[in-house]
């Protein structure tokens, strides 16, 4: 996933890029709208993010001028006038989002973003491990591995959570939904399956009274 990041505050814009490495995603900064303009036309992108008060040409003459690049564009600005957001909508914004932004909620819309329009990955790659998530099949340099079900939603978690330290409590959340289960030894044993299956026991490390946190290392 590939994300362009068109900022002019330089805190803002690295402090939007360390939250997307965060979550995996790959992301550049761009801090005029004449540069911005020239990359979008030259790269492909999965996802914008626009500020609309840019040296050189603002957000609002940018997506007027890539809508046929048919890639989705979040307008992050400190315009709150409801004119400036429907005019954002009429020219093709995917969402609008309002200075200062609390960071998760920034996330959030990313991955909604990208949900609706299907750019979602199909396959998450962690070293040598890959998981693909048509198939729902697990392979190390192209030998399958086989996991159970959950096992694969674990992996398939810590892979896209890499780097962050999730509470036993969160993992439960996410894999297992409302089921009911001995939280802290259902994920203590499935977890002791992946490392030994995956060959992550250096990798996935325990976060003592806590959780798990699998290192990132690509």
């Amino acid at each position: 996933m590939k994300i362009l990041i068109v900022e002019d505050d330089t805190y803002i814009a690295l402090a939007v890029k360390e939250i997307l490495t965060i979550k995996g995603y790959d992301s550049e900064i761009c801090d005029s709208g004449t540069e911005a303009l020239e990359r979008i036309r030259q790269n492909p992108y999965d996802l914008i993010l626009l500020d609309i008060m840019l040296p050189g040409m603002d957000g609002f003459q940018i997506l007027k001028k890539i809508s046929y690049k048919e890639v989705p564009v979040i307008l992050v600005t400190a315009r709150q006038d409801l004119v400036d957001k429907l005019y954002g909508f009429q020219l093709g914004a995917e969402d609008y989002i309002i200075k200062p932004f609390d960071m998760m909620e920034l996330l959030a819309r990313v991955e909604v973003a990208l949900r609706r329009n299907k750019k979602e990955q199909k396959e998450y790659c962690y070293g040598d491990i890959c998981l693909d998530t048509v198939a729902h099949s697990v392979s190390r340099n192209g030998d399958n591995i086989e996991l159970t079900p959950k096992e694969f939603e674990l992996a398939e978690y810590f892979i896209k959570n890499q780097n962050m330290t999730l509470p036993r409590e969160r993992i439960h959340n996410a894999v297992w939904g409302g089921e009911f289960i001995d939280e802290t030894r259902t994920i203590d044993n499935h977890v002791k399956q992946i490392r030994k299956k995956l060959g992550w026991q250096e990798c996935l490390m325990t976060i003592y009274k806590l959780g798990y946190k699998l290192i990132r290392i690509n």
